[in-house]
């Protein structure tokens, strides 16, 4: 439940096999963004990084979790199977648990400070870990990503059926446990270089309260070899994992993910020039050191289990 999904909804439940000790973790289609999420790639990002939890849940209390993605063809809302075995032997996801429930994205200015170049490179080993591949962008590639997230804010403030959608999340009628609450939404950048998402769709965000952000941030962009349904929830497994290794070295991180709602953005990003192969960008992280800002809220538990597939 505590995993990072789009725009806090929680696309997912499960369902436990007593029997075979199995947990079948479902896509909830109904928790969809339509409008932001089309092909439902971010939606499949999302329950990835569910399953990684689960993992790191299931390794904390001596069990070996034996995950199998995608198992069924015939049975797409069905994303993966994890059978809890009786032992576990030394796992990736060991020592990862403890930050499980302090994980969550920080929409505050950040320090500026450097991440030091060996955290860097276990960053990039995290994510290689879990199938996929991480670059940190130069300084022209961080403006050109920039730019693509700010012609995103623009597009979507232009967009009716997103904007309407996004002051739902914010403002509309949900349970305490859905949503974001104003407190979690942070400020603006004040100097405007930085595209923190309006995530009520302000039509004037320029009376929002802001402040000044770090003048250089630090973008990270994991990427995966392919662009299938069967490689989304992959990616989110190695983006979890970059994301909790992070918060147990004390860095924040904020997900920059409008452009990878257009697709022609998106592809703009897989473009860049870079050293190495390149892939389909799933992401874009900020990283940094800073406050932790306000956790957004979770479904209880009766809303995220099944009884029946």
């Amino acid at each position: 439940m505590a995993a990072p999904s789009l725009r806090t909804t929680q696309p997912w439940r499960f369902r436990l096999d007593t029997d075979s000790r199995t947990v079948h973790i479902h896509a909830a289609a109904d928790r969809a963004r339509r409008h932001t999420d089309q092909v439902g790639r971010a939606s499949h990002l999302s329950e990835g990084c569910a399953v990684l939890n689960l993992r790191v849940v299931a390794v904390h209390f001596g069990r070996e979790p034996v995950t199998r993605p995608l198992p069924c063809p015939d049975r797409p809302a069905l994303l993966a199977t994890v059978r809890l075995a009786e032992s576990v032997r030394d796992a990736p996801e060991t020592g990862l648990y403890e930050t499980v429930w302090r994980r969550h994205s920080s929409r505050s200015p950040l320090s500026g400070r450097p991440l030091p170049s060996d955290l860097l490179t276990e960053l990039i080993e995290a994510a290689h870990l879990g199938g996929a591949t991480m670059r940190f962008s130069g300084r022209h590639d961080t403006e050109r990503e920039l730019c693509a997230t700010w012609e995103v804010e623009w597009r979507n403030r232009a967009d009716t059926d997103r904007s309407a959608q996004s002051r739902r999340l914010v403002s509309g009628p949900h349970s305490p446990s859905l949503g974001l609450p104003s407190a979690a939404l942070g400020p603006q950048d004040a100097l405007d270089p930085l595209p923190i998402r309006n995530l009520g769709a302000h039509r004037h965000p320029e009376v929002l309260p802001a402040r000044a952000f770090e003048p250089r941030p630090l973008l990270a962009l994991p990427s995966a070899a392919h662009d299938r349904r069967t490689d989304w929830p992959r990616a989110g497994q190695a983006l979890d994992r970059v994301l909790l290794l992070a918060t147990r070295r004390a860095v924040r991180a904020s997900l920059l993910h409008q452009a990878m709602e257009w697709p022609d953005l998106r592809r703009a990003l897989d473009g860049l020039p870079v050293d190495g192969p390149r892939g389909h960008t799933q992401m874009v992280l900020r990283l940094g050191y800073g406050p932790r800002g306000p956790a957004s809220p979770r479904r209880p538990v009766e809303e995220t289990t099944a009884d029946h597939e």
